[in-house]
């Protein structure tokens, strides 16, 4: 497929996702199904992303434009292990791999197979070249580079079997933000956005604040009110109890609005319905110390990501810093 081919398969991939077709409505429910963490409400937000940020037409053509894409790309062999924790969680690498003119083969994860799938055969229904560019394959061998995401512990097998080839691999990693105290409202409820779209399962969801001494947490809990209906989701209920009942259980404080546990903890990583928080004395400081940090993917607040930004990463926002564009263009 040349360049050209490849922009006008996505541009019909775009009005697909625009469209709301009974199709794409039934693979929702699908996906659904398969994986209860993926309501409607998420898989529409995931799509809406993908549609706004990676998709829009002008965005795609500066995109393609910086890195001066052509019809002369060396094609390589890539392949891509892809994570499941948000719907359709791999597919700016999906993207990076498919416009730059290389093949990928794809292992899916089990948790958010049916999306992709879905939309790599409507790719194929527009232009049968597609299924030569692209494979979903349980096994992946003999390919020339390797995007692989996952655990710190899948990590090590990873590297393990990858390592010997250009590879990059992802491992857990999370995001924070730094309060000042000062903030409105507004902001404050744009915060409970990065906190729980997605149950707080991305590796953008803010699992940790980091807050000045004597900081007021009422204006935030009230704000956060507006995902308690997250207690009406089965699976995120059962996270809810659970640790609410451990913190019970060993004389633990916390904080609660029934729908989210605040609780002071130095870890950056926090269960499902809990959000750790530390204190600062100097906010300098705490900046200083997440410089130093590996486990940070993004940060919100003043003089960081904007509130309510965590989840809409654009075309140039590449996981771990990494430009996996750059990456697959020096192959």
């Amino acid at each position: 497929m040349n360049l050209e081919e490849r922009i006008q398969v996505l541009k019909l991939l775009n009005d697909y996702l625009l469209d709301e077709l009974p199709p794409l409505k039934s693979i929702k429910q699908k996906a659904f199904e398969k994986n209860k963490w993926f309501t409607e409400e998420f898989i529409n937000l995931s799509i809406k992303n993908i549609s706004d940020r990676f998709l829009d037409p002008e965005k795609l053509k500066n995109w393609i434009s910086f890195y001066h894409l052509d019809d002369n790309i060396s094609s390589k062999k890539i392949g891509i292990v892809m994570a499941g924790n948000i719907p359709l969680v791999g597919f700016h690498d999906f993207l990076c791999a498919f416009i730059s003119g290389h093949h990928q083969h794809i292992k899916l994860s089990e948790k958010d197979e049916v999306l992709l799938t879905h939309l790599i055969e409507k790719m194929i229904e527009w232009n049968p070249k597609v299924a030569s560019v692209i494979k979903i394959s349980s096994l992946l061998k003999d390919c020339d580079a390797y995007i692989a995401t996952g655990s710190n512990n899948s990590a090590r097998y990873f590297d393990y079997y990858f390592g010997k080839y250009p590879s990059i691999i992802r491992k857990n990693k999370t995001s924070v933000a730094v309060l000042s105290g000062n903030e409105t409202a507004a902001e404050l409820s744009l915060l409970a956005d990065d906190v729980y779209t997605y149950f707080g399962l991305g590796c953008r969801n803010v699992t940790k604040i980091f807050v000045p001494k004597d900081y007021d947490f009422v204006p935030l809990l009230d704000a956060f009110r507006k995902y308690n209906y997250f207690v009406d989701h089965t699976k995120y209920r059962n996270n809810y109890d659970y640790n609410l009942a451990l913190l019970i259980m060993n004389n633990k404080f916390y904080m609660t609005n029934d729908s989210i546990i605040l609780v002071e903890n130095d870890n950056p990583f926090s269960a499902v319905s809990e959000l750790h928080y530390s204190f600062y004395e100097e906010e300098n400081a705490v900046k200083e110390e997440l410089k130093q940090t590996d486990d940070i993917q993004c940060i919100i607040g003043e003089d960081h990501l904007a509130f309510g930004t965590s989840q809409t990463p654009g075309l140039f926002d590449y996981a771990d810093g990494v430009d996996v564009m750059q990456f697959l263009l020096s192959l």
